[in-house]
């Protein structure tokens, strides 16, 4: 069995060895088949960010992509049209026409043009001087990769749930088997732990809905080849949302003594009363904050890192670095496994903390 496995992760790593040879040997050939080193810089960042941020679409390879539907709210009303129209354009050169309006994409922003306009100006800081941004609703790919995850949240808990009635004796079958021991987790080493026997129950769903969302999200963004990848935790407006929700049910949790604590510490003077009010009140905003970022730094910085190491055998424009970065971009996706079910646990763990802390009765 050991063999096996062995054989399989050997095969792998060959393959991504070979196939990163492919890649750098193409990227050092000319044209016309010649063996000659090309002097054009490779744009490692631009690569990088390219990959983490946003898009209006799903590239997948070569020309290929699946596009995604743009929806704009303009002054003439909403306009609707598919991303494939810009052909992957996205320095603003290809202009849109649509209910007599012209759009640009810029870096994966849609920008309206002025009337009378055929093309975006811009000026010393790149900024467009001629176009202004419309109401945008489109589906992005972080939004497409985020419903998707809910629709499969759905599916595996609406399975699992039924494993149940079939069993007639409470023992769950198929995915109810998985599912059921990481909500006893979350249950017995999160929820119970932190906000207490009497109040955990009606915390439960939420505590739950963040890990598994959290994670299966993560999980999209790690699978290889996967068509509708993306870096959803990655983005600061995702993470942001999850913190404010934790926020806003932390506040209206809150017992009287949790305020009492934060504004007029009892058992202390009154000179450190008055000194300690304005630390506790900025440490009730900082804790979001803390959690918005931790979640979006911890998940950015793997990407980062992979292809950072992929992009040194472009930017050293030779093939014998492959080796290296192969095995050490291999170790960071295997840290990267571990670390998207540990950032969901944290940010799950911190919720349920800060709950506990609101719901915590006077002693």
């Amino acid at each position: 069995m050991k063999t096996t496995k062995f054989a399989i992760i050997r095969k792998l790593l060959l393959g991504a060895f070979f196939l990163l040879l492919t890649f750098a040997s193409r990227a050092s050939s000319d044209k016309n088949g010649e063996e000659s080193i090309v002097q054009e810089d490779f744009e490692a960042k631009e690569l990088i960010f390219h990959h983490i941020k946003d898009s209006y679409g799903f590239h997948v390879a070569g020309d290929f992509s699946i596009s995604l539907p743009i929806i704009l709210l303009t002054d003439n009303g909403p306009v609707v049209f598919m991303s494939s129209e810009f052909h992957h354009d996205s320095d603003g050169k290809l202009v849109v026409e649509k209910k007599g309006l012209k759009f640009v994409n810029v870096h994966e922003k849609i920008y309206q043009l002025e009337s009378g306009v055929s093309s975006i100006e811009f000026d010393n800081e790149h900024h467009p001087t001629n176009a202004k941004r419309p109401w945008d609703f489109s589906i992005t790919k972080n939004v497409f990769s985020m419903l998707l995850s809910v629709l499969v949240l759905l599916l595996i808990f609406i399975t699992a749930s039924r494993s149940y009635k079939k069993s007639g004796n409470n023992m769950p079958s198929g995915i109810g088997r998985f599912v059921e021991p990481i909500i006893v987790f979350v249950r017995d080493e999160i929820a119970i732990p932190n906000i207490g026997k009497h109040h955990y129950k009606k915390y439960m769903p939420f505590l739950l809905t963040l890990f598994f969302f959290i994670w299966l999200n993560n999980i999209f963004g790690l699978i290889p080849f996967f068509p509708f990848s993306a870096n959803l935790s990655g983005n600061i407006a995702f993470t942001m949302a999850l913190a404010v929700i934790t926020f806003v049910i932390t506040l209206f949790s809150s017992k009287k003594n949790y305020w009492s604590h934060m504004l007029w510490m009892p058992g202390l003077p009154v000179p450190m009363k008055i000194f300690l009010a304005p630390i506790e009140i900025v440490g009730m905003f900082v804790k979001p904050i803390a959690l918005m970022i931790r979640l979006f730094a911890n998940i950015t910085a793997g990407h980062v890192v992979v292809l950072s190491l992929i992009s040194l055998i472009f930017v050293l424009q030779t093939v014998w670095v492959s080796p290296v970065s192969v095995l050490f971009a291999v170790f960071i996706s295997v840290i990267e496994v571990l670390v998207v079910a540990i950032q969901a646990y944290i940010f799950t763990l911190l919720s349920a903390l800060y709950f506990g802390q609101a719901l915590e009765e006077e002693h």
